[in-house]
């Protein structure tokens, strides 16, 4: 089979263009091309009349050998590669050796136990919070009656903080194996839509997650996986050798029990603090990592469209259209959006009483009326939180603290318009631009909750941003605070081996050990850290 990268159609083409393109490309006749199929689908909308559809498509062709030959020199004609997943081990049929436990149902960890449970290796998945559908529950508490449970919110419960996301699945992550495409794959069987496997940003949505996350468990545990929900690591046993090597032996729970375990894989999200504290006193390697703070801003997605589309705005092929942001500051901070939310709403997504921390979702249709993005701030440990690897932690919640002051302490979001925001005045009412943030938004000051340099220097890439984006900085656009929970404040450190570097048989993965950023990303890492805790457990 034969790949073509970057074919172009206009954006109205007819279906039966897409075959004559191929032709076209690749100076065949029509009767040459057997059969193709779309890999993946795009757009190209930087000229905002002409906008195009890119495809890269594979090909089965009557001449296959003699078309390559002629394009040995064009990079965008090539051989398909073999995007099929191969098990690195199997597990024999009769094995009943010791369990591997994966700590978190995040997608990290929902992925890390589905190989290890296709390997034949019957994982122990701890989850401190709830099920999904339980969790959901708990969740709209705390958006319909501010009332937080610090065990099932928005950050922990099974399917982790992604759940109640975008559900974005791309990611800019080097994938020479294609283990992204094996997360698609799966996520398809599980009940998420076929598109995600061709559209070159796929999403799912809030409410398909929840039923997909489900499947999942199903699949793991009729190949012999098991859950224990609501159940907290408090402690690990680590063992020290003569020899001085260090080695996990097993967990303390918070159901008083104690579960040995001589692999484990610690997928716990970026808010899992009070585990990172225990890890860090408990010896093992953990280092301070940069992240992000800031705000979420609002657009009405119909100014968005207007802006990136234009007389094309709406067009369902296109769909709600998103950006991606960023200005060079003159006191040498970056500014850029994050998280970027279509036709969403911003969500409450603390995990700790006391504190207001902000988010951004969406269904899977983004039919909602704002469009929302974080905006946020590049922070660095030497420079902004010197104090050790626990540091980053202190940092955010103290602003998290001020944000919940700022909000009148019920859990309501501390906001303000744009053109306030910009003037340096408090902000006294909402005006074209209405929040989505749930349980509300009390307007007043940002600088009351954010550092005066991350103020100083979204002040500075607004305008900036409004010329990249027309109708960007519209003076009504409202902004609430704080997104503080971009990534984890801290890396557990791995060897190549993906084990710990100082604690055999411990396996950092993913977002919360500071090796992924996302759904794709951190999916694909538990595979990669499941695939070698396997190849360990069964040398």
């Amino acid at each position: 089979m034969l790949r073509i990268n970057e074919l172009k159609l206009p954006l109205d083409h007819a279906a039966e263009d897409l075959p004559a393109a191929i032709c076209a490309r690749l100076d065949i006749a029509p009767e040459e091309l057997v059969r193709f199929t779309i890999f993946r689908r795009g757009n190209d909308a930087r000229k905002k009349h002409a906008i195009l559809l890119t495809y890269v498509v594979d090909c089965v062709l009557a001449n296959e050998a003699e078309v390559l030959a002629r394009f040995a020199d064009d990079q965008n004609v090539k051989p398909t590669p073999d995007t099929s997943y191969k098990f690195p081990v199997m597990a024999p049929e009769d094995w009943d050796g010791e369990r591997p436990v994966v700590i978190g149902a995040g997608p990290c960890g929902l992925l890390a136990a589905l190989i290890l449970a296709q390997m034949g290796l019957k994982p122990i998945i701890i989850e401190r919070g709830k099920a999904v559908r339980e969790r959901t529950k708990d969740t709209w508490g705390l958006w319909r009656r501010s009332v937080l449970e610090p065990e099932s919110n928005v950050q922990f419960g099974e399917g982790g903080a992604g759940t109640f996301s975008d559900g974005k699945l791309y990611s800019r992550i080097k994938d020479p194996r294609h283990l992204g495409r094996k997360v698609l794959v799966e996520f398809v069987k599980a009940g998420a839509p076929d598109d995600i496997l061709t559209e070159a940003h796929p999403h799912i949505g809030t409410f398909r997650l929840v039923t997909m996350v489900m499947s999942m468990r199903e699949t793991i545990e009729s190949l012999g996986g098991e859950y224990r929900f609501q159940t907290r690591v408090e402690d690990f046993e680590i063992e020290t050798a003569a020899d001085g090597e260090r080695r996990i032996a097993g967990l303390h729970l918070s159901d008083g029990s104690f579960l040995p375990a001589r692999h484990v894989i610690m997928a716990v999200g970026h808010s899992a603090r009070d585990t990172f504290q225990v890890l860090y006193d408990r010896g093992v390697h953990i280092e301070a990592k940069p992240f992000a703070i800031g705000v979420r801003i609002e657009h009405p997605q119909s100014w968005i469209d207007t802006a990136r589309y234009g007389p094309s705005a709406g067009n369902k092929i296109l769909g709600p259209a998103a950006y991606s942001i960023s200005h060079k500051c003159r006191n040498g901070r970056t500014v850029y959006s994050f998280c970027m939310c279509p036709g969403g709403r911003v969500v409450a997504a603390t995990s700790e009483e006391g504190r207001v921390v902000t988010n951004g979702m969406s269904q899977y249709s983004r039919a909602e009326f704002n469009a929302n993005s974080g905006i946020v701030v590049d922070i660095d440990p030497n420079r902004d939180y010197p104090g050790g690897p626990m540091a980053g932690m202190a940092f955010q919640r103290h602003w998290e603290s001020l944000a919940f002051e700022a909000g009148g302490r019920n859990y309501m979001a501390p906001g303000q318009k744009l053109g306030d925001f910009l003037a340096d005045r408090p902000s006294t009412e909402f005006g074209s631009v209405i929040p989505s943030y749930k349980p509300g938004v009390h307007l007043t000051e940002l600088k009351k909750c954010l550092p005066d340099y991350v103020i100083e220097s979204i002040r500075e890439a607004l305008p900036a941003f409004g010329r990249m984006v027309p109708g960007y900085d519209h003076p009504d656009v409202v902004m609430t605070g704080v997104e503080t929970r971009t990534s984890s404040p801290v890396r557990i450190t791995r060897g190549k081996d993906c084990q710990s570097l100082n604690t055999r048989g411990l396996y950092p993965a993913g977002e919360g050990a500071g090796y992924a950023g996302g759904i794709l990303s951190a999916a694909v890492d538990g595979i990669k850290v499941a695939e070698a805790l396997a190849t360990e457990l069964l040398k």
